[in-house]
């Protein structure tokens, strides 16, 4: 299966996000002291932190059925733009407020945020939304 350069820059973002964020969900839902710097005592706070995956792992699936299916890009575009945008948003406050976390949490801001926006490029520079398939 060859991929068009218009496809690879419409949906690369896609599959580095299925890449990245399923195997975070899991260490999130099974080991997050693995990783980063948490430590989880109670059931609630387990729980907590399975849901996270389970929410994870639901985005991902849609991000996959937008790579390959193309009814399913627009709204795989749009929920992985907001995805990355809402969780960058979230640790850049988290470091304005609370200050500096761990390398893993600062590259992941990072990388969620140039995610985000490339989404908002892509979404707004390739007329994806303007295709009938």
């Amino acid at each position: 299966m060859k991929l068009s350069k218009e496809a690879f820059i419409t949906k690369i973002h896609l599959v580095i996000s299925v890449v990245i964020v399923i195997p975070v969900s899991f260490i999130y839902g099974f080991n997050p002291s693995s990783q980063f710097d948490i430590s989880l005592n109670t059931v609630d706070e387990n729980n907590f932190f399975k849901a996270i995956m389970g929410l994870y792992i639901g985005f991902s699936l849609l991000w996959v059925f937008g790579i390959f299916k193309t009814k399913f890009l627009k709204s795989a575009l749009l929920s992985n733009m907001i995805f990355m945008l809402g969780l960058g948003s979230g640790g850049l406050l988290s470091i304005f407020i609370d200050g500096t976390p761990t390398f893993g949490y600062t590259f992941g801001t990072a990388a969620e945020l140039f995610l985000g926006f490339y989404g908002f490029w892509v979404i707004n520079n390739k007329k994806v939304f303007l295709q009938k398939k």
